[in-house]
């Protein structure tokens, strides 16, 4: 995909995102046979992620969205807002929030502050990414599909604003050098 400000180059190929995400599917599976587990994907990043996912589970299992919104471009607000809420009633029940990336860890915060109040059974996180270095979280990324190194990513869900989400692949965004015309 050309883009006249940005260049995109090859990070994860799709091929090795759908063998990891397969590798997921089987651990929560196994991890949450015979618990009808609620899979609650955090929008719009994680539909992709989500998707897939939800393909490669065995096991009975429900499934919500949460809206939320962190970012502008390439750097996070520092603010989270709730933009729409689940539907599900989540108590008693054993919840696996999905998210597309941990970046600053606020969102996953903010979202574990909301469910910790609604006396889930247990609350788990699922991400496609993780950026390396992240520290200063009370409290476990469960299950990881990849580390990644402070670098922006676009693709498979993952945006810069609003752009890119459709691609297959994820892929480094750089700035196009102003001498490279």
């Amino acid at each position: 995909m050309k883009n006249a400000n940005y260049d995109l180059k090859l990070f994860l190929s799709s091929k090795k995102i759908n063998s990891r995400i397969t590798e997921l599917g089987r651990i929560l599976s196994d991890d949450f046979i015979n618990r009808n587990p609620i899979f609650l994907g955090v929008m719009n990043g994680s539909f992709m992620f989500m998707s897939d996912l939800m393909k490669k589970i065995s096991i009975q299992c429900e499934i919500d969205f949460i809206k939320i919104h962190s970012y502008i471009g390439k750097k996070s607000t520092g603010k989270v807002r709730l933009l729409s809420e689940n539907t599900l009633d989540l108590e008693d029940r054993h919840v696996v929030i999905v998210e597309d990336i941990i970046d600053t860890g606020n969102t996953a915060k903010y979202l574990m502050d909301i469910f910790i109040a609604t006396n889930a059974k247990s609350i788990s996180i699922v991400t496609l990414l993780m950026k390396s270095g992240l520290t200063g979280l009370n409290f476990n990324i469960d299950y990881i599909g990849f580390e990644i190194a402070r670098e922006f990513v676009v693709g498979y869900g993952l945006d810069y604003n609003q752009k890119y989400r459709n691609l297959d692949s994820l892929y480094l965004l750089k700035k196009k050098n102003k001498l490279d015309i």
